[in-house]
């Protein structure tokens, strides 16, 4: 067992690397787990650019994490064994509140983060909080799901709690405002779901360009099309039944509820940054058309495991997603490959 490890280090917005740092003692209730691969989130850039209310620097980084189980404690009692896969969601919920008595853990008032309040993956190892044993959200990754593949259960347990509240099923149309990773992963979702039509729209021509392998029935270009005579062309005047907003602008939020048709479902999955956060929705339109505008943020211990079995019987195909593999050594190349807007889905293998 090694005494040092590399680990990312976030030392102030824009000023990170990896260093060389003690391998974290084995908590005496809980385990050391080897990273097998960390994911990169777009909320990992946000903290990248311009640090994170919740995080105090220096900070080590990375939630979307496959591990193994290197070693446990003294006094650990839970499930996992030594030599065991892990995919390790990073949510710790408080257990206590009234959300959790009635097991709405998606609604938690108390909820705290790996990699937030404890650290994060992007390192060799990490020591997981006995706290995530007891109100955590780990399974064990099934033979045959590759770990690098396992990254994508945490994005995608986000996406089934949306998709569920949201009620996405058999004919709908959906429009997906962000063709970047997650929005990606909506469509895939959606299509699973059994959606009839679903269609891209983005600003970046190199992005819609990227998200050409998830085949999406239409891919409109925002900065060079008209959005709304596109979409109304493809509903037959109507509009979609559903609208993701996958991305951080207040603007999309606005556009959706323009484009939503009567009775239509907005899923506003993309928080907004702080000084933009009241975009100027005309609320006539929400009540004269009937529309729903649901907000959804983290998930559920059941979404969770549903991601697992998507992504574990091929429902949902990891593969799709992941664009490049870096080393955790070439952390700052993936890093500015993702900032550029040329990748797909980045992970990291320590």
């Amino acid at each position: 067992m090694p005494e040092t490890m590399n680990a990312l280090v976030v030392r102030a917005p824009m000023d990170y690397g990896i260093e060389t740092k003690e391998v974290p003692r084995v908590p005496a209730g809980s385990l050391l787990l080897k990273v097998l691969a960390c994911g990169l989130c777009g909320s990992d850039l946000r903290t990248l650019r311009s640090g994170h209310k919740k995080i105090r620097l220096p900070f080590t980084i990375g939630h979307e994490i496959c591990a193994r189980v290197e070693k446990s404690g003294k006094a650990y009692v839970g499930p996992w064994k030594v030599g065991e896969t892990l995919a390790v969601s990073p949510l710790v919920y408080c257990g206590k509140c009234i959300f959790c008595m009635h097991g709405e853990y998606e609604l938690c008032t108390g909820y705290r983060e790996i990699a937030q309040v404890w650290p994060g993956g992007f390192a060799e190892y990490m020591a997981l909080p006995e706290e995530a044993i007891a109100h955590g959200t780990i399974q064990k990754v099934p033979e045959g799901l590759d770990p690098v593949h396992a990254t994508m259960v945490e994005p995608l347990s986000s996406c089934v709690n949306a998709q569920e509240k949201g009620k996405i099923t058999h004919g709908d149309t959906v429009l997906i405002i962000g063709a970047g990773p997650i929005g990606a992963l909506h469509l895939e979702l959606a299509r699973a779901r059994g959606a009839a039509q679903v269609i891209f729209a983005d600003i970046s021509a190199e992005r819609l360009k990227l998200a050409e392998i998830y085949e999406p029935d239409l891919m409109i270009n925002t900065l060079q099309q008209d959005v709304k005579k596109e979409v109304l062309k493809a509903t037959n005047g109507i509009g979609p039944g559903v609208i993701i907003t996958a991305n951080p602008d207040p603007s999309t939020q606005v556009l959706a509820v323009d484009l939503a048709r009567k009775g239509g479902r907005i899923l506003l999955f993309g928080g907004l940054p702080g000084n933009k956060e009241v975009p100027g929705v005309n609320m006539n339109t929400v009540h004269y058309n009937s529309l729903h505008l649901i907000g959804t943020t983290i998930f559920a211990p059941r979404h969770n495991r549903e991601a697992l079995e998507l992504l574990s019987k091929g429902h949902i195909s990891a593969e799709k997603f992941i664009s490049h593999q870096f080393k955790l050594t070439d952390f700052n190349r993936g890093v500015q490959l993702a900032l550029e807007g040329k990748s797909r889905k980045i992970v990291f293998i320590p």
